[in-house]
């Protein structure tokens, strides 16, 4: 069974280019460090969500290690930084855990 980590952001629209430039420096931030959690990213196009919304996603072979993901995302400083610049932009930010059916 597997664990999907999902980060959900809603963004001000005026901020698309902004908040992209800044997504593609975590992105650099997880190509440099293997061992940081990887990612996909999406912008829905057809959704619930609205389409200036930014979502990550990765998945994770157990929920301990999802857990120990969520602790090294919230204490690397460089995400810290990043994030502290990217979220002025943000009108709305939910985290999703889902567990992965096997049936």
């Amino acid at each position: 069974m597997a664990y999907i980590l999902r980060f959900t952001q809603e963004y001000q629209p005026a901020h698309h280019r902004a908040v992209l430039e800044l997504e593609a420096q975590f992105k650099e931030l997880e190509r440099r460090q293997p061992d940081f959690p990887q990612g996909r990213r999406y912008q829905p196009l057809a959704s619930g969500e609205a389409t200036h919304s930014l979502i990550w996603e990765s998945e994770f072979a157990s929920l301990a290690d999802l857990q120990k993901a969520l602790e090294k995302i919230e204490t690397h400083p460089k995400h810290t930084e990043l994030l502290a610049k990217q979220s002025p932009f943000f009108t709305t930010m939910r985290t999703e855990i889902f567990k992965t059916l096997d049936l």
